[in-house]
Order: structure tokens, then C-alpha cells, then sequence
């Protein structure tokens, strides 16, 4: 979720295809981040509630969309960094991709830690993208052809294990390549959008074998997110996010929205409620650390 800069110039000239965007309405919502120097990383909690991440400073936010305000909801120690976020609901789990060789995970109930791992060297290991699954949490490590998985089946985070990737998936030791993350809701299957290959690609989480989904065309893109065979690729420095309808089979798409609005600044991630998305503003245009004076969840039509 951490980005390079180096294809903004190339990205805003890229031609959005024949699918017409669809236009920002005056029912789009914004959802301050009190306090926020950055933001990047974002969940669905239980009903309208979500969780998102101050990148740098590494708090993190609750907030409800129906409400349309957030607070902050857990402190961490200066030098820790949110990158990416999920949520085990079932076992009040809060799973940060913590960047530089960092997992961590906290009580939603109590707000404390109550797991951290050193799953890499701070030097060339970026923990960046996080999806849930029933059995536990796979994080991506942007640096290393490597995902790192966190049991939690009981509701109590067990040792890591790590899986080494092979195929479309796997960049070159040292090379910043993987971001976000998503899955299936059984977790057999998991999506990625490796950097500067504008491709959405599976990965088989149990032997770490990957294959590109034909069809999908998602250059810049940092965010994914599936639902019911629907893939939301939230698209950075073109402002933007395809919707696609992917086969049964995973293996092709078809592009079926773009989403716009005028209030987008680097979106980063989104996250679905009903026919809504929730989509967070980085605003990394204003340069890495960005200098907005605030950040926010945008609340659009999905």
C-alpha cells in the first residue's frame, strides 16, 4: 500500500477504455480523520463501522459511515506505521500490516496488543497489504516474493508461517512489487495487483502459485477488494476504481464501472457496504510524507 511516484506523469494519461466513468452525486459523504498526517489503510468492521490507518503516525481510527464521523480508537508507539488493516470479526481481532518486517494485532474490545511479529529485516522487507480469511490473516511483504500467514482459527494469533511465491505474483527480491491484498470468502484464492504490471492476478495461498485473471486492465492500481464475483481495483494518481465481474473460475473479468468523484486525492483502498463503498484519501499528491492538512474516508456509490 506504500506507493512509488514514478508513473504519476504516465498514469493520468491512461485512456479510462469504453466503459463511461460514473460522476461524483451530492450524496458522496466525507469522514474526517481527526488529527490524521496521513491515512492509507482501511477496514470493514460490524454493520457501518470501519477501521482506518494513520500511515506514518500508525493510529488508528474508528469511524461509522451512517454516522459519518470517526475518532481515534488505539494509540501506537512512535516509530510504528499502519500500512494495511483487517478484520477478524468473529474473534475481535485487528490484524496491521505493519511495514518495515512488521505484523501486528490487536483486541478490538480491550484496544491492546496482543501479537507482534518480525517476519523480515527492516531494511529490505515492507509489510504492506492484509486480507482475512476463516481460517487466519495473509499479509504481503512488498519486497520479497514472500506472503506471511497468521493463524487465529480459536481467536488466538499462532506462530507465522511464510509461503514463497512463484509465477506472475513473485517480484524480484528487493524490488517493490505487492501491495493490497483480497480473498475469497473461503480463502482458498487471493488477489493481488502486482506494481507497473496493470495486471490482477490470483494466488493459490497453499503452495504460493500464481496466474493472471485475462481481461483486467488496472495499471496504478493499489487497493483490491471482491465481493460476489464482483473485483474492485482502486486505481491511485488516475483517481479512480474499475468494477469488474469476474468468471466462475476466476480466471478472466469484465469491466463494468468507473468510479469517479471530484473529492478523490490518491485513493488508496476501499472497502464495501451494501451499494456503498467506502474509499480512503491519501492525498499523496501533496508529496511522500504527504502535507494535507487533513485526510479522509470518502462514502460513495459502489
Amino acid at each position: 500500500m506504500r506507493k512509488t511516484l514514478t508513473l504519476v506523469t504516465a498514469m493520468f494519461a491512461l485512456a479510462l477504455g469504453l466503459v463511461a466513468p460514473a460522476a461524483a452525486t451530492s450524496s458522496t459523504k466525507v469522514i474526517v480523520l481527526p488529527g490524521a498526517v496521513s491515512a492509507e489503510a482501511l477496514t470493514a468492521g460490524e454493520g457501518s463501522t470501519f477501521y482506518a490507518g494513520d500511515l506514518f503516525r500508525g493510529t488508528i481510527f474508528k469511524g461509522d459511515i451512517r454516522q459519518g464521523a470517526a475518532e481515534p480508537f488505539i494509540h501506537v508507539p512512535d516509530g510504528v506505521t499502519t500500512v494495511g488493516l483487517g478484520l477478524d470479526e468473529r474473534h475481535d481481532l485487528l490484524f496491521a500490516a505493519g511495514g518495515p518486517g512488521k505484523v501486528y494485532v490487536y483486541s478490538t474490545r480491550t484496544r491492546a496488543l496482543v501479537a507482534r511479529y518480525d517476519v523480515g529485516d527492516a531494511t529490505n522487507s515492507f509489510v504492506n497489504g492484509v486480507t482475512v480469511t476463516p481460517y487466519g490473516a495473509w499479509f504481503s511483504d512488498s519486497l520479497q516474493p514472500k506472503l506471511y500467514f497468521v493463524p487465529d482459527a480459536f481467536g488466538i494469533p499462532g506462530p507465522v508461517r511464510t509461503v514463497n511465491l512463484s509465477g506472475p505474483a513473485a517480484g524480484s527480491p528487493g524490488t517493490f512489487f505487492l501491495n493490497d491484498l483480497a480473498s475469497t470468502p473461503s480463502g482458498s484464492t487471493l488477489f493481488a495487483a502486482p506494481e507497473g504490471t496493470a495486471s490482477l492476478v490470483t494466488i493459490n495461498p497453499f503452495n504460493g502459485t500464481s496466474s493472471v485473471v485475462a481481461n483486467v486492465d488496472i495499471p496504478d492500481t493499489n487497493g483490491v477488494l471482491f465481493s460476489q464475483g464482483q473485483l474492485w481495483a482502486t486505481q491511485r494518481f488516475t483517481n479512480h476504481i474499475s468494477r469488474f465481474r469476474l468468471t466462475e473460475d476466476l480466471r478472466a473479468g469484465t469491466l463494468e464501472k468507473v468510479i469517479t468523484d471530484p473529492l478523490f486525492r490518491v485513493p488508496m483502498t476501499s472497502v464495501k457496504f451494501g451499494d456503498r463503498l467506502a474509499v480512503v484519501n491519501s492525498h499523496l499528491d501533496t508529496g511522500y510524507p504527504p502535507t494535507n492538512p487533513t485526510y479522509e474516508v470518502l462514502v460513495v456509490h459502489a
